[in-house]
């Protein structure tokens, strides 16, 4: 029987109707989706060496004799059954567990491979436990290849995998797969070599069981560069449907958002004066606002925020503004309500977080309903089933990269067709951005308002660290605030850094009794997060020791001092966000960068701090230095739907795709008339949309 990518896994050879639901069970149920079921790891089974030549802490293979008859013994309700073994580089043991068997099987002066890791005793002596048996014939057969290993599910084993893999590429010819189909060659030969890529069809196969290490790593660049490249079409069709959809209801302009930019004490940069003008005329245009609003931290997106709100209210809709922490919702409240009663707007907010209870509650929920509150400001709340909006006309959420996409748009869904206008703090590389916003139009603001004061940063190794508590001291007694950052929350969880129980303990040691200390960290409950955030914004507290979780949500414009820790542990852009949590008033602000003792010299990654306070340059210079992780605390690969590629280890594969597809992009639309020659792309295109997770959904 010819099998084809579209048949089922019961058609290929050795798999009946048992194996079929196993593979089930990890979503495999057709010989596409098994050639998509791509190995975790790799087994290189290399020669078999000498005794004395064999590493400890390294995976090897070992041909040896049996010396003498296996022992067992039982301990802790398991058998234990060891042999001696050895070739002409010496002699070491075997040890199996629960498997008497093997006394029969390893008769002495037989000779095996037994493939594993090599451990030492404290004596010197080696030893492998549990290690894999091979006859010497059978291990040659595999001598010098690269086994698959697949992430597995209980009754599934690796060989069956394996060999169901092997049969499926022996009667499936991926040279000969139609057009549109996984498998299917869709560049030509000129742009491959151009690209540095192998044949997608190679690759299918190499991606399994690959000849050596070079063709492994060729088959996963090629292949996460497909996932990159119809990724990145798929935006380009979404983002040519949201130019075509259509704003039942555009907002006219009135006079209030301009009657407040006059009022205001300070005049707008010329990037915030742009990105108004393209909020404003998305507003009031015929094609729906999906809109990132970009910049650093202190660039002032809360004003356009402001104003937006506002152009809202004046058109008698609802605007509903979320933000990620109740602490930081609470602020923007307190904001806008202080400016309504300055300024005179014709707005009438509410307040709705999950702290909101009972009678406040109900009173806020009624009058969202009703429409008396036309701006409504919270968190998750404002997306629970019982709010009901009057008539929504835009949302607008607050460091878009903490909410998902699924509760972005869930709140877009309170009404019919509304505008969207998300913001976000975090600087990020144009090529990661495609994929983070890659569905937004976007604003940025590239320049600070005058009045912002340049925080003065430096870098020290921890012998100053009592300096700097004589430095913050001297600031609290000015009547500033001060954040501590460390690494860890406590010292058993990593090994030879800050901790944030230990470090606040000893901090109340060494300042006076009056100067008020707490810590703050992410095990605690968010309810006990928020109470120290409020009190440390109200000033209730002056020095706040923490870990990452002041990163984001939280504004205290007295707060002049920010101190890292360990902060050779931190990315760059980690860095670079936390020190915007200091220089948001009108006093000098200080960060301060200590580096563990451990380190001789200055880190020339941190002095990029001292140099720099420019968040998109830091950023690139971060993705540059770190490669892989996450950098800016966004969302990972594989929650993108991506399978072998990594936004941050692959920027480089991203960046050639996203040009590709760019390319396409342009061509294909200017196409008239005659043969298509981009049909088998759209039909892959298709075909990958079909198989991928929709980032829309996340």
């Amino acid at each position: 029987m010819s099998i084809s990518m579209n048949s089922p896994l019961t058609d290929v050879r050795g798999i009946g109707e048992k194996n079929a639901k196993l593979f089930g069970r990890l979503g495999i149920a057709t010989v596409e989706d098994l050639l998509r079921f791509y190995p975790r790891s790799y087994d290189y089974y290399k020669d078999p060496v000498l005794v004395s030549n064999a590493v400890p802490g390294e995976v090897v293979s070992l041909s040896l004799g049996i010396v003498g008859s296996g022992t067992t013994f039982h301990a802790n309700g398991k058998s234990v059954t060891y042999f001696t073994a050895g070739n002409a580089g010496g002699q070491m043991r075997l040890t199996f567990f629960n498997q008497p068997y093997l006394k029969r099987a390893l008769q002495p002066g037989s000779i095996h491979v037994f493939r594993g890791m090599l451990k030492q005793h404290g004596n010197g002596n080696l030893y492998l436990e549990q290690p894999q048996i091979f006859g010497p014939d059978e291990y040659e057969k595999l001598r010098g290849t690269r086994q698959p290993r697949y992430p597995l599910t209980q009754g599934l084993k690796n060989n069956l995998v394996i060999r169901t893999v092997r049969n499926v590429l022996k009667e499936v010819n991926l040279d000969d797969v139609p057009a549109g189909t996984y498998g299917a060659e869709f560049l030509d030969e000129r742009t491959r070599e151009t690209l540095g890529l192998i044949s997608e069809p190679r690759a299918a196969r190499a991606i399994h069981f690959p000849e050596d290490e070079k063709e492994q790593t060729e088959a996963r660049n090629r292949l996460a560069f497909d996932e990159f490249f119809f990724f990145l079409l798929n935006i380009s069709e979404r983002q040519d449907e949201e130019k075509k959809r259509v704003n039942p209801r555009p907002m006219i302009e009135t006079a209030d958002p301009e009657r407040l930019i006059e009022q205001l004490p300070y005049e707008l940069t010329n990037s915030q004066k742009k990105a108004w003008e393209e909020i404003r005329g998305d507003l009031c245009s015929s094609r729906l606002m999906n809109r990132l609003l970009q910049g650093d931290v202190g660039s002032g997106k809360t004003i356009l925020a402001f104003l937006a709100l506002l152009l809202a209210a004046s058109n008698g809709r609802q605007g509903a503004l979320m933000a990620p922490t109740e602490v930081l919702a609470e602020q923007h409240m307190q904001n806008l309500s202080a400016m309504k009663e300055k300024y005179h707007l014709r707005v009438n907010p509410v307040l709705l977080t999950g702290s909101v209870k009972g009678a406040a509650r109900r009173e806020a929920l009624k009058k969202i309903a009703d429409g008396t509150a036309d701006v409504i400001i919270g968190t998750h709340a404002l997306i629970q089933e019982k709010v009901n909006y009057k008539d929504l006309g835009l949302v607008i959420t607050d460091e878009q990269h903490r909410f998902g996409v699924r509760q972005r748009e869930a709140l877009s869904g309170k009404g019919s067709d509304v505008p969207i206008l998300v913001m976000s703090a975090t600087p990020i590389p144009r090529t990661l951005a495609i994929i983070l916003y890659g569905d937004l139009d976007v604003s940025l603001l590239t320049d600070m308002p005058s009045n912002r004061l340049k925080i003065r940063n430096t870098v020290l190794d921890e012998g100053w660290r009592n300096k700097c508590f004589h430095f913050i001291l001297k600031e609290i007694r000015a009547g500033h605030q001060a954040y501590i950052v460390c690494p860890a929350v406590e010292e058993s969880e990593l090994e030879g850094v800050a901790n944030v129980k230990d470090y606040t303990a000893a901090l109340k040691q060494a300042m006076p009794d009056n100067v008020t200390i707490e810590a703050l960290h992410g095990r605690m409950k968010p309810a006990e997060k928020e109470n120290i955030m409020n009190r440390f914004a109200t000033h209730e507290i002056d020095i706040l020791v923490s870990t990452t979780v002041i990163e984001v949500g939280i504004n205290v414009p007295n707060a002049t001092v920010m101190m890292v820790e360990n902060a050779e542990r931190f990315g760059l852009s980690q860095l670079h966000q936390l020190r915007g949590r200091v220089g948001r008033g009108s006093a000098q602000s200080y960060c301060i960068f200590l580096y563990g003792s451990q380190i001789k010299e200055k880190p020339e990654r941190l002095s990029i701090l001292e140099q720099s306070t420019d968040g998109f340059y830091i950023a690139e210079k971060d993705l540059e230095l770190r490669g892989p992780g996450d950098l800016f605390g966004v969302r990972q690969s594989g929650e993108l739907g991506f399978v072998l590629a990594d936004i941050y280890r692959d920027a480089g594969l991203l960046k050639k795709a996203s040009d590709l597809a760019a390319g396409i992009s342009r061509n294909a639309s200017r196409q008239s008339g005659g043969a298509d020659r981009y049909s088998a792309l759209r039909l892959r295109l298709l075909h990958e949309s079909a198989k991928s997770v929709d980032f829309r959904t996340i």
